[in-house]
């Protein structure tokens, strides 16, 4: 069976990519690694000892950078419905975040902490089809903020994907509720042709 035009260039660009073999050789889960160390260079948003969330977490390359930079004393929670192999450092709570009991879990692990930071870069499988994806992506997106306004700490921040189009402005003015700033990166590991951004929201605000 022949493969379609659309994955045939997603896999040109990915074993051509610099960040695919940058990851590969320096031990690393996935090339999105690099869109958090770029914004982590820019905004510091994560710190030694803070505790961090990390939504969508699979294959883990975000929770691996959160993990390097909290150290010993801080602490990094990671959760998805798909498994993921064990981090270092990183504890894993695998289920749908929305469910009671995951949600517990993931309170029972942070025990009288609050989150300082909730980081998501979760996506929906992609159909290519932008009535349909856009949508998904926007509801991942809230998903993600609901549950930083549950977890955080007053102060704390909250880092999102969003690709632009139909409902994302209006998920930028939900956010703006919530955060005294909130600023958009685009970073370089970011396809140019892809629309996704990234929404940083800093000094939650409990309303």
């Amino acid at each position: 069976m022949s493969r379609s035009k659309s994955s045939s260039r997603w896999l040109h660009e990915h074993f051509n990519d610099p960040y695919v073999k940058k990851a590969q050789e320096q031990g690393y889960r996935s090339r999105a690694v690099f869109k958090l160390l770029e914004i982590q260079q820019k905004d510091r948003i994560i710190r030694q000892g803070m505790s961090v969330l990390d939504l969508g977490a699979a294959p883990g390359g975000w929770s691996q950078v959160a993990a390097d930079i909290v150290g010993d004393q801080g602490l990094v929670i990671a959760s998805d419905i798909l498994a993921m192999d064990p981090i270092p450092g990183v504890r894993f709570v695998q289920g749908d975040f929305r469910e009671e009991p995951v949600f517990n879990e993931i309170l029972a692990v942070l025990g009288e902490r609050r989150v300082d930071l909730v980081i998501s870069d979760m996506a929906p499988n992609m159909s290519g089809e932008r009535s349909v994806d856009q949508p998904r992506a926007i509801y991942l997106a809230e998903l993600a903020l609901d549950m930083a306004r549950r977890v955080l700490r007053p102060g704390g921040d909250f880092l999102v994907k969003v690709f632009q189009g139909e409902g994302s402005d209006a998920f930028r003015n939900d956010m703006k509720q919530s955060f005294r700033q909130l600023l958009v990166r685009k970073p370089d590991a970011s396809r140019a042709r892809s629309s996704e951004i990234y929404l940083l929201g800093r000094g939650f605000e409990m309303v």
